[in-house]
């Protein structure tokens, strides 16, 4: 076991030694203010090097952050679905490479027959929206259940699967969960607390018990007049990746518009999701809570080869086709840069969260971030309550690019 040092302040918690720069940035974060509260965990070969906190987790309250503080981590809950999804095939339940109507039926409709899991989870199947009108509160009362999956069978895609990428930024967990559920008889959530993150002790659920209501950290996304004067300002700099996601928003193509919008969030907006009903929900694209150790855990088997504490949880040949990119474009249709996907897994540029094009995980829109890197056996778990309003955010991006600065992993790298 490495010797832990004391984080400097503000942060609070501890690292090891030679993880000094990432604890510098973090407390540099909460300093400046780019930080209302947040977390950063690192584990590495299954020891924990970084765990840092500070800030506050509610500023009308000013409850501090603590080690445990909880926070919706929005598209990071994708990378716990794919999680899910990977035991089932694991266990040779799920075959990627099967078509989605060998387990669904109903969905050998309107030119999806032939599709396969690969195809859909990988995000190449065109249907990133759908043409079906919902709200948030349709998504997070069951009635509507059957509306929805009607809905998901009816729709037809954008183009031919497999000939294209697209981020299918709701509607992946709204066909992951119908998957799910129907191969392995029961919802995503208990599933994963029985099989993956009770037994790895991680903080993370899949709808949230009103338990956990005492750790929640408040949401703080920037107003829409912000967000609107951000991006006109980013098509005003340059071609950088916000000012492609502002002209295809504004542009004649409506599959961005279309992919984020609907369902429609309500008066609201993303403050929607501070609510309870919202963190209760299944909703396999958004609504997980985590705090950083607890997503830095949950990824521990990833890192490895399946086994943790003498426990398997995955076989390595499950493992090492995550390795690979399934799927790759220099300019996803939908987040407008280069992006892919490995069994619902997100696979990012070197340059971005982890120099080993071997990593993958899931970030979050406003910021958080779940991320394994299995070259150099890290989990690395982030969860902020200021959300960014960029594609990627900068708080993370320095996070991870100090963590990798640090000397342990420089030398393992030399």
């Amino acid at each position: 076991m490495s010797a832990m040092n004391s984080a400097p302040a503000p942060a609070q918690g501890n690292y090891a030694d030679g993880y000094e720069p990432v604890a510098r940035q973090f407390a540099r974060q909460l300093r400046d203010g780019s930080e209302i509260g947040a977390s950063f965990c690192v584990y590495r070969a299954g020891e924990c090097v970084v765990d840092l906190w500070g800030g506050y987790a509610d500023l009308s309250t000013q409850r501090e952050w603590t080690a445990d503080t909880r926070v919706v981590v929005f598209s990071v809950t994708k990378g716990l679905a794919s999680m899910a999804l990977n035991l089932l095939s694991d266990r040779a339940q799920l075959d990627w490479d099967a078509p989605v109507a060998t387990y669904w039926p109903a969905f050998a409709q309107a030119g999806k027959e032939a599709m396969t899991l690969r195809t859909l989870l990988n995000h190449q199947g065109g249907l990133a929206s759908l043409d079906r009108s919902f709200t948030l509160s349709d998504c997070t009362d069951e009635s509507s259940a059957v509306a929805l999956r009607e809905a998901l069978e009816k729709q037809s895609p954008a183009w031919i699967p497999g000939t294209s990428q697209g981020y299918h930024a709701i509607t992946f967990g709204m066909y992951a969960r119908e998957l799910f559920e129907r191969i392995a008889g029961e919802p995503v959530g208990p599933f994963l607390q029985r099989e993956l993150f009770g037994p790895l002790q991680a903080d993370v659920s899949v709808g949230t018990r009103e338990s956990h209501d005492a750790q929640m950290a408040r949401l703080y996304p920037p107003a829409t007049a912000a967000r609107v004067v951000h991006m006109l300002g980013a098509l005003v700099r340059g071609d950088s990746n916000e000012a492609r996601v502002a002209r295809a928003a504004l542009g004649r193509d409506p599959l961005l518009r279309r992919a984020f919008g609907n369902p429609s969030l309500g008066p609201r907006g993303l403050q929607a999701y501070n609510e309870p009903p919202v963190r209760r929900a299944s909703l396999l694209w958004a609504s997980a809570t985590a705090s950083a150790r607890g997503l830095a855990r949950a990824y521990l088997p990833f890192a490895a080869d399946g086994t943790i504490n003498g426990r398997r949880y995955l076989k390595q040949s499950t493992l090492n086709p995550l390795h690979q990119r399934q799927g790759w474009s220099e300019r996803d249709r939908v987040l407008q840069k280069p992006l892919g996907w490995s069994q619902g897994f997100l696979k990012e540029e070197e340059t971005i969260f982890s120099p080993a094009r071997e990593s993958f995980g899931h970030a979050g829109m406003g910021g958080a971030l779940g991320w394994c890197d299995p070259v150099q056996q890290l989990t690395i778990g982030y969860v902020p309550n200021r959300m960014d309003w960029r594609v990627r955010s900068p708080r993370a991006l320095a996070l991870c690019h100090a963590l990798y600065a640090c000397e342990p992993l420089r030398s393992a790298r030399s």
